[in-house]
C-alpha cells in the first residue's frame, strides 16, 4: 500500500522539475520505510486503510486527461502523448490540448456543471488521430476526467450485443422471485460479455456474502452456495461499489501507467473513473483465484450495497464501454425489482403484524393481568417477529412459550439492560454479559421490548443459536506476507471449498421485524400507561371509600365490642376475636391511607422533631407484648438514641417490623429487637428466625401489594404494604433499611442519622 508523495514546492511553470506522479508514491513510501520506527502488527485494517480512490495511475487500455474547475490542464496519463497524439503541457486551456468537437463540448458541459454542483457523466464515441475510442467525462472534487477507451470491437459486433440487450431486460422484467432474478440476471449478463464465469453474489447483514447464481463454461468448478467473508472486500470498496456501479479491469497483467502533473496538486480522486488502476492486494486476490480479466456490476437498493454480480474469464478480455452499460442497465433493473419484492414482502408481514397488534391492544384493555393477558398472544408475536420463542416478564414474574427451560429463561431476565423504551437487540453469545453467556448459550438471538419501566415488565423474542456448515469459497483467513514494505495482511491463496461449522450466534434480526417490534413496543407501552391511568383512578375511589364508608362503620363494632367485653355474660373469647379482627382491619386501613399519601403529589407528611428513638422502640415493644402475650419479644437498648423524626411515623416502622417478624417468622422463636448508637448512626435491627428469602423475593421486597404473604398461612390478608410504608418513613427520614440472613435468622437494620453528629 502507498502513501501520499510528500509537498513540494508549486509552480506553475511545465518544466521537468514540476512534474511528479500524481497520487502514491511507492518511492516515498520505500524510503520513509529506512527509519527506524515502531510499526503495529499487520491487521484487516491496513487493507481497509488503503486508498484505492486516488491511486495516481491508470490501466493502460486507455488515456486520461485531468482539467482543473478553470479549464486548465493539470494532469494526464503518461501514455496519452503516444495514445492520443497529443503534447501536453502544464496549464493548458482545453482549446489548447486540441480536442475533438465532440469531446470539447462534453468537457465545457462538466465544467459549468462544477460550477453548478452537479456531477453527471458524459460519453460518447469519438475519433482520435486514426483510432476509435469511447470517451467517457465526468466532473467530480472540482475536476474534470476525460477518459479515452480503446475501442476493440466493429460497430455491427455492437449491434447484436444491442439486440442480445433487449433481450435480456424482456427477461429480467418476467421473473417473480429472488433466485429467479439472480440466475437470469447472471444468465443474460454472460450472454452478452461473453465471460467464463458470471455469479450474482448477495450480501448478509455481517458483510459476508452467498454466491446464489451463476452461469460458467463447463470445465470450470461451481461457486453456486459458497460464501466469502466481508473481509474479501474492504470498506473503501464497498464504498467505491456504490459510487461506481460498474468496474472492469481487462488484464491483471498489465502494467498500470502513471499519471503526471504539478507537484504539490493533491491526488487526483478517481472514485467515478473507468480507468482506475487496481489496488495490488486486489490483483493478487485475482491471480490466487486462476482470474485474467473481471467486471463487477454493483447491485445497490436503497443507497447500499444488495449485491453484486461478478464476471470472471481466464485470459484478458475487453468489454466496450457501451456493453458494459447495458449490463449496468440490467443491474439496475435488477435492483429496482429487488426493491419491489422486498417491499412486498416487508408490507406483508408488517399488515399481519398489525393485525396481530390490534387483537393485543383489545385484550389487555379487557383483561385484569397484563402479564398473562400479553403471554395469550405469544405464538401470534413469535410467528410476527420469527422467533422461536417468547418470554413475558413483569414485577418478578415470567411466563415462557416455546422450548426454553425456566433456568434459561431465569438466566436471560437477569441479564437484561436497564429499563427504558429503546428497543434491545442481541444476536451472537458475545452480545450478552459475560456471565451469562454459558446459560444463553443455546439462545443468543433476542430482541428486547420494555413496555413498562415502573414494573420491568419486557416481551422477549428469542432465536436459537443456529448451528450452520458454511461453504465458505476457500479459508476465510488471511495470512501475513513480508514484502519490500514490510509485514502485511495478503489476500487468500485458495479458493477451494472449505467446510466449517458456525456456531454462538443466531440468524440475525431484519430491518422489518426491528419496526415491527418497535410498533409492539410503542403499543405495549401506551396500554401500560392507560391500564395505570384506571388503576390509579380505582385507587382514588377505593381510598374515599375506606377512608369514609367503612371506618365509620368499623369504628362502631369496636365501641360495640367493648361495651359487650364489659357486660358480665359476653363470651371473651368471641369478643377478643372480634377486637383483634377489626384492630386489624383499622391497620389494613391505615396502611392503605398512608400508600395513597405516599403516592400522592403531598407525599407523606412527616413532622421532624428531636426525640429519643428509644423511647419510641420501647413503647412499640411494650405494646405488642400486651397485644401478642404468645410472642416472646427480646429488647436491647443500649442508651438513649438521638434523632431528628416524627415519632408517630418511627412507630409505624417498629410497629410494621415487628409485625412483618410475626407473619414470618417461626412459631414460638423469638423476635429480636436492638437499638444501638454505632458512631454517627442509630441502629434500629428486628429479627427473626426464618429461612432466606428468594432473589425474586429480595428484588421485590418493597414493593406494593406483592404476593408473597400468599404462602404465609398467618398473613393471608396481608396486601404486601408494611415494608413498602417502613422503606418510604426511613426514606423520608434520609435513613436506610437493609435486609439480611445469616445464621438462620432473617434481619432488617434501619439506620438513621445520630442527632449530635447531625
Amino acid at each position: 500500500m502507498r502513501r501520499p508523495a510528500a509537498h513540494a514546492r508549486n509552480s506553475s511553470f511545465p518544466t521537468k522539475a514540476a512534474l511528479t506522479i500524481l497520487g502514491n508514491s511507492p518511492a516515498s513510501a520505500q524510503a520513509a520505510d529506512a527509519a527506524p520506527v515502531f510499526v503495529a502488527p499487520p491487521t484487516l485494517l491496513n487493507c481497509a486503510d488503503e486508498p484505492i480512490h486516488v491511486p495516481g495511475t491508470v490501466q493502460p487500455h486507455g488515456a486520461m486527461l485531468v482539467f482543473d474547475a478553470d479549464g486548465l490542464l493539470e494532469a494526464w496519463s503518461e501514455n496519452a502523448i503516444a495514445m492520443l497524439q497529443l503534447l501536453p503541457r502544464l496549464g493548458q486551456t482545453v482549446q489548447q490540448v486540441s480536442l475533438p468537437a465532440p469531446v470539447l463540448e462534453m468537457v465545457e458541459a462538466c465544467l459549468v456543471a462544477i460550477a453548478s454542483g452537479e456531477d453527471f457523466p458524459l460519453s460518447r464515441e469519438v475519433d482520435f488521430g486514426t483510432q476509435r475510442f469511447d470517451c467517457i467525462v465526468h466532473a467530480h472534487a472540482g475536476r474534470v476526467l476525460v477518459e479515452f477507451e480503446q475501442r476493440a470491437v466493429a460497430l455491427d459486433t455492437l449491434v447484436v450485443f444491442a439486440l442480445k440487450a433487449h433481450n435480456a431486460l424482456d427477461r429480467l422484467k418476467r421473473q417473480s422471485s429472488l433466485p429467479a432474478l439472480m440466475q437470469m440476471a447472471t444468465e443474460q449478463v454472460r450472454d452478452i460479455t461473453g465471460f467464463d464465469r458470471v455469479v450474482g453474489y448477495c450480501f448478509r447483514q455481517d458483510g459476508s456474502g452467498d454466491v446464489v447464481a451463476e452461469a460458467k463454461v463447463p470445465e470450470l468448478a461451481p461457486f453456486l452456495g459458497l460464501r466469502y467473508p466481508a473481509s474479501d472486500i474492504p470498506a473503501q470498496a464497498r464504498r467505491l461499489y456504490v459510487l461506481n456501479s460498474l468496474r472492469l479491469i481487462p488484464d491483471i497483467g498489465a502494467r498500470p501507467v502513471a499519471l503526471l502533473g504539478r507537484d504539490g496538486a493533491a491526488p487526483v480522486d478517481m472514485s467515478h473513473s473507468v480507468l482506475r488502476s487496481v489496488s495490488p492486494v486486489h490483483i493478487e486476490y485475482l491471480q490466487n483465484m486462476g482470474v485474467a480479466a473481471s467486471m463487477s456490476i454493483s447491485i445497490v437498493v436503497d443507497g447500499q450495497l444488495w449485491g453484486l454480480i461478478a464476471c470472471h474469464h481466464q485470459s484478458p478480455k475487453q468489454v466496450p464501454y457501451s456493453i458494459r452499460m447495458t449490463t449496468d442497465v440490467i443491474a439496475q433493473i435488477l435492483a429496482a425489482s429487488v426493491q419491489t419484492l422486498e417491499a412486498h414482502a416487508r408490507a406483508i408481514l408488517i399488515e399481519r403484524a398489525a393485525t396481530m397488534r390490534t387483537a393485543l391492544m383489545q385484550t389487555l384493555l379487557l383483561g385484569e393481568d397484563t402479564l398473562r393477558e400479553v403471554a395469550r398472544h405469544a405464538g401470534f408475536i413469535c410467528t410476527a417477529l420469527d422467533a422461536a420463542a417468547l418470554i413475558v416478564t413483569q414485577s418478578g414474574r415470567h411466563i415462557v412459550h416455546g422450548a426454553v427451560d425456566v433456568a434459561t429463561a431465569q438466566a436471560i431476565v437477569k441479564a437484561l439492560p436497564g429499563t427504558n423504551d429503546v428497543l434491545r437487540e442481541r444476536v451472537r453469545v458475545n452480545d450478552w454479559p459475560e456471565e451469562a453467556r454459558e446459560q444463553v448459550a443455546r439462545w443468543p438471538g433476542m430482541l428486547a421490548m420494555c413496555f413498562d419501566p415502573s414494573t420491568d415488565g419486557w416481551v422477549l423474542a428469542l432465536r436459537p443459536e443456529q448451528v450452520a456448515a458454511v461453504r465458505w469459497g476457500g479459508r476465510p483467513e488471511k495470512i501475513v506476507h513480508v514484502g519490500p514494505l514490510g509485514a502485511r495482511l495478503t489476500p487468500r491463496g485458495s479458493f477451494d471449498e472449505w467446510l466449517e461449522t458456525v456456531r454462538g450466534s443466531a440468524e440475525a434480526w431484519s430491518a422489518t421485524h426491528l419496526l415491527i417490534a418497535g410498533q409492539m413496543q410503542d403499543e405495549l407501552h401506551r396500554a401500560s400507561i392507560a391500564r395505570h391511568g384506571e388503576t390509579d383512578r380505582a385507587r382514588a375511589h377505593l381510598m374515599a371509600m375506606l377512608g369514609h364508608d367503612l371506618r365509620d362503620p368499623l369504628h362502631t363494632i369496636q365501641m360495640a365490642a367493648a361495651v359487650l367485653e364489659r357486660s358480665s355474660g359476653a363470651p371473651v373469647p368471641l369478643l377478643r376475636r372480634i377486637q383483634s379482627s377489626s384492630d386489624r382491619m383499622s391497620r389494613l386501613i391505615g396502611q392503605v391511607l398512608d400508600l395513597s399519601k405516599i403516592e400522592s403529589p403531598v407525599g407523606l407528611e412527616i413532622a421532624r422533631a428531636r426525640l429519643d428513638f428509644a423511647h419510641v422502640v420501647t413503647d412499640v415493644v411494650d405494646e405488642a407484648r400486651h397485644g401478642y402475650p404468645d410472642v416472646a419479644f427480646h429488647l436491647d437498648v443500649g442508651g438513649a438514641a438521638i434523632v431528628d423524626g416524627d415519632a408517630d411515623r418511627l412507630a409505624q416502622v417498629v410497629s410494621n417490623l415487628l409485625g412483618n417478624a410475626r407473619a414470618h417468622g417461626q412459631l414460638g422463636e423469638p423476635i429480636g429487637i436492638s437499638l444501638q448508637v454505632v458512631g454517627d448512626r442509630v441502629l434500629l435491627v428486628v429479627d427473626n428466625v426464618a429461612g432466606p428469602l428468594g432473589e425474586d423475593a429480595v428484588r421485590n421486597l418493597y414493593t406494593p401489594f406483592k404476593q408473597a404473604g400468599q404462602n404465609q398461612p398467618r398473613n393471608r390478608g396481608g396486601m404486601g404494604l408494611g415494608l413498602y410504608i417502613v422503606d418510604r418513613i426511613v426514606a423520608g427520614h434520609d435513613g436506610t433499611i437493609a435486609y439480611a440472613h445469616a445464621n438462620g435468622r432473617v434481619s432488617f437494620t434501619v439506620a438513621l442519622a445520630h442527632a449530635t453528629h447531625a
